[in-house]
């Protein structure tokens, strides 16, 4: 028998008020004027409906990191970068949010994985006046915007736990405006802030936790312009394990006598399937008529890639890098990852695949792309420095689509005009730049076993950060910081601890 289903819920009122009822209205026009609505605008823009019923914790995030303007730096559909559910995964499989919803700390790590500056608190951890200053705070700017997770129960509303923004406060009445992302269900409403307090200071029966807050803003600029590390490959638990528990033990177990030692028994001990947790990030677009012109927010985004990789490679560590490359015997099946030995038709077309997937929406499905014919071009256009593109023609099934990458060329050893694999030797990713960037971004309590002094000494000059560049530096703490988080996944404790990663 067809079940006839719900349409909504009444709000009830008390204790909440409906933003749209006059009275909604009137406390709307009164916290303006007070200047607590400045976050508002902002939120409301970028308002959505929770796309699952248990994706309210997913919707709000990605509504706030839109508000906030943080660039993903991967495609959500079409060309468009954008925020969506259905990338919020790196912390939770999209499967089980969809049973079971998410965790406040499992939140708090998406946002970390987002990029986003994140400021996270138990009811436990902090107080009911720390909060309105919190949210006044985030109310009276555009800079910063505030997740609630509370239990619908104080506001005599059906239903368990939830998350959603706060889009305002009225301070006269100390209200606070829930912006609700179920809005299958109830409208935006105004809460007291006492019983919103209320509300969070329940324990949720999953984690045996209190629920809390989560401040979310924006950093100073979007991380990962070049790396980033990937947690969809099925043994990315493992490779975190590998470098942030294994590498320390294997440094303090063993007397190094020389970097090249060191540099040996870690990447001799590198599982075998590393190559695909540090991933390379790559502008892909669709190419219109054959049109191989650059927008100016392209040739931007590039020269800032190009920048990081130059950086990179200016590294003294870089240099000592290469030259145990160099040195590796080509038959030694662990060094495989560590050298490439693709040519470059090889690499063009698995990076044209997987931009036409990305293009098509079937990032994760199973359909086949192949790509018919790869040529690798370095364009310049009036006075612009070279830009080196890797286009394709990618076919699945009866559709075919033409693919343009935009790749940071390294200058060493020049870049060329041609299809043939000599024509650009700096075409990246690379395994020297990688894995320098890789050792740059181990904890720095990595190195604390080193027992020659004089060894030591010469690691840390090599691994720190403070005097890197700022770019690369930013780079290097981001995949840090991800490390962290990583690991806290892999060890449950993602809800134990809510403070940002100590880089």
């Amino acid at each position: 028998m067809a079940m006839a289903g719900l349409y909504r819920r009444m709000l009830p009122s008390p204790p909440a008020i409906d933003f749209a009822s006059s009275e909604g209205k009137q406390l709307f026009l009164e916290a303006i004027q007070g200047g607590t609505m400045e976050g508002f605008y902002r939120l409301i823009s970028y308002f959505q409906t929770q796309s699952e019923p248990a994706y309210c914790g997913l919707a709000s995030l990605s509504m706030v990191l839109n508000a906030l303007a943080i660039d993903p730096g991967r495609k959500w559909k079409g060309p468009w970068r954008w925020f969506d559910e259905s990338m919020l995964d790196c912390c939770e499989p999209l499967e089980k949010v969809k049973e079971k919803g998410i965790s406040f700390g499992k939140l708090v790590c998406l946002a970390h994985c987002a990029g986003a500056k994140v400021e996270a608190f138990r009811t436990n951890q902090s107080t009911i006046d720390d909060f309105r200053k919190y949210i006044i705070r985030c109310s009276a700017s555009e800079d910063c915007h505030v997740i609630s997770s509370y239990h619908r129960g104080a506001f005599k509303q059906t239903g368990t736990g939830h998350f959603s923004p706060i889009g305002g406060y009225h301070a006269g009445r100390d209200m606070a405006l829930i912006l609700d992302v179920a809005r299958f269900k109830y409208p935006p409403h105004w809460v007291p802030l006492t019983l919103l307090w209320e509300a969070m200071d329940r324990v949720d029966d999953a984690t045996g936790q209190r629920r809390g807050f989560v401040l979310v803003s924006r950093p100073h600029r979007e991380p990962g312009l070049l790396y980033t590390l990937s947690c969809k490959h099925e043994n990315w638990v493992g490779i975190a394990k590998y470098l942030v528990d294994e590498v320390p033990k294997i440094v303090k177990s063993k007397d190094f006598k020389d970097f090249g030692e060191v540099l040996t028994v870690l990447f001799t001990s590198l599982p075998s399937n590393f190559g695909e947790f540090v991933k390379w990030v790559a502008e892909v677009r669709r190419r219109e008529d054959g049109d191989h012109s650059l927008s100016q927010e392209e040739k931007g985004r590039l020269a800032l890639k190009e920048e990081v990789l130059r950086q990179v490679q200016e590294t003294l560590l870089f240099k000592h890098v290469v030259t145990f490359l160099s040195s590796v015997n080509s038959c030694c099946r662990s060094m495989s990852v560590l050298v490439h030995k693709n040519e470059l038709p090889d690499i063009a077309e698995k990076v044209c695949c997987q931009g036409a997937r990305i293009l098509a929406g079937k990032f994760d499905s199973s359909e086949r792309f192949y790509c018919r014919e790869t040529c690798v071009k370095c364009l310049k256009a009036n006075s612009d420095k070279p830009v080196t593109l890797v286009s394709g023609t990618v076919v699945n099934g009866s559709i075919e689509q033409e693919v343009d990458i935009l790749v940071p060329s390294s200058q060493i050893g020049g870049c060329g005009c041609g299809c043939g694999p000599s024509n650009c030797i700096g075409i990246y990713p690379a395994g020297n730049d990688i894995l320098t960037v890789l050792i740059l971004a181990l904890p720095k309590e990595t190195w604390s076993g080193i027992r020659d002094e004089k060894l030591s000494r010469q690691i840390l000059g090599l691994v720190t950060t403070e005097n890197l560049p700022t770019l690369l530096q930013e780079e290097v703490l981001h995949l840090r910081r991800q490390l962290h988080i990583l690991r806290r996944c892999q060890e449950n404790k993602v809800d134990e601890d809510l403070a940002a990663p100590s880089i």
